[in-house]
């Protein structure tokens, strides 16, 4: 008997709990299988979100709180990767909007608790705070509440948020309210000279506009927009480059109806960042005005400055037009079929070679997911922030490119982006708010 033999007889002599067959396996012991714990993953409730942010730290627009510096370090680090805030642990939050330097989140909960700010906070846009009496607080690092004076606290709901350089615009089922800088009327409220924003603690309240409810806003810089009921745009604050839209280049402090291209037209969306504005109407035609130095609409007088809106016609042959997005200097639209074009300056999405065209760009759907294995993906949104932009597929997956200022794309890194690349998130993306140097997501959990 050689060695492999003895070893065979000696296994099958001591092991005597084998079964026999094709296949040998240990018996199962249903008695002993009954004592072992059983663990039960919960599913997320439908309405849990969780937020992630990342970019600039030092303005403390991300929510993440304050961290010193390590020993060595000359400055704390931006985050390159999108990193979960505890806001989205602690409350239910329905939507989020980026200023410049400061974020606005909006929740849902049964007390007046409906908003929280974070960040820069020099004219208290996002609400005055103090430490102590008379010293309110320029710069906070961790979302507080933004307390509204609504008529049934417990019952009100936000539906809509939208930031500018220093104003914040809030649309709620009470109407819309405005804080923040006023200094070119963007509140829809008087100027009033020499006012000390960071000392104020007014919020200006706007049930209606010429009886009709605001059903939408939109910040771009210093100027706001406001969507009626009826399909009407209304704006006001600085207008010097035609932002308003109000056929004169002067500012307004009292929220105005748009008129030209747009007059009897039912405008179901408006997107301006900068000083540049496009409107979407509900037969998915595009319209814009204000500065137009960058080709976002060519006339053929040249003009660089457009007060009054024009029915931007090249888009046309695009198809219909179903989401519109402005950066500082550049464009995006996204037709019924999921297929994104972007024209203007900057980094378009189509790599290095293309920095300025004036005639949409096709970006390929393949740079957004869409290959043999999703064949079904396709862009649903997109938004910018000044020099950077942002995709959301059907999937629930996020896509950015442009200028990665202190890694706002979230990539990683903080190299600029020719063409648009997946970001790494732990949930599926509903919403993403895009600021001058950071960017918000509010996800659903994958379970």
């Amino acid at each position: 008997m050689n060695k492999l033999e003895r070893f065979a007889c000696t296994l099958s002599k001591c092991n005597k709990r084998y079964i026999s067959g094709p296949k040998r396996k240990y018996p199962i012991d249903r008695e002993h299988e009954k004592t072992l714990p059983v663990f039960q993953y919960n599913v997320s409730k439908e309405n849990y979100r969780r937020v992630f942010s990342w970019g600039n730290i030092h303005t403390g627009a991300l929510g993440k709180g304050f961290k010193k510096y390590k020993e060595g370090e000359k400055y704390l680090k931006p985050l390159y990767f999108p990193k979960r805030i505890t806001l989205g642990e602690q409350h239910e939050v329905v939507s989020a909007t980026c200023g410049f330097g400061f974020t606005v989140f909006s929740v849902r909960n049964d007390t007046s608790q409906k908003l929280y700010g974070t960040g820069i906070n020099t004219d208290s846009q996002i609400g005055y705070h103090e430490v102590r009496t008379g010293h309110p607080l320029e710069t906070i690092f961790v979302p507080q509440p933004i307390h509204l004076p609504f008529k049934n606290p417990e019952s009100a709901r936000v539906t809509k948020l939208a930031a500018g350089r220093a104003h914040l615009l809030v649309l709620t089922d009470e109407g819309l309210f405005t804080l923040g800088n006023n200094s070119f009327g963007q509140c829809g409220r008087r100027v009033v000279p020499d006012e000390n924003y960071g000392m104020s603690n007014y919020i200006h309240h706007i049930e209606n506009i010429d009886g009709k409810k605001i059903v939408d806003v939109e910040c771009g810089q210093d100027h706001s927009l406001a969507v009626t009921e009826d399909g009407g745009v209304y704006s006001c604050g600085w207008g010097a480059d035609g932002q308003t839209g109000l056929e004169h280049y002067k500012n307004c402090s009292e929220f105005t109806k748009v008129n030209g291209d747009i007059s009897s037209e039912k405008i179901v969306k408006v997107s301006s960042k900068s000083d540049f504005v496009m409107a979407l109407n509900d037969k998915g035609e595009v319209f814009g005005w204000g500065n137009t130095e960058y080709g976002q609409i060519t006339l053929p007088g040249g003009d660089q400055q457009i007060s009054t809106p024009h029915h931007i016609k090249m888009l046309d042959k695009l198809g219909k037009i179903k989401c519109v997005a402005t950066a500082g200097a550049f464009c995006l639209v996204v037709n019924e079929n999921g297929q994104v074009y972007s024209w203007g300056y900057g980094l378009l999405g189509t790599g290095p070679n293309v920095e300025l065209s004036k005639t949409p760009v096709h970006i390929p759907q393949t740079l957004f997911g869409r290959n043999d294995f999703q064949p079904d993906s396709t862009v649903i949104d997109v938004t910018c922030g000044l020099y950077h932009a942002a995709a959301i597929t059907n999937l629930g997956d996020l896509y950015t490119w442009g200028r990665n200022k202190f890694g706002c794309l979230g990539l990683g890194d903080i190299e600029d982006q020719y063409f648009p690349l997946k970001v790494a998130i732990g949930g599926i993306v509903q919403k993403v708010a895009c600021g001058i140097d950071h960017t918000v997501a509010v996800c659903k959990p994958f379970i």
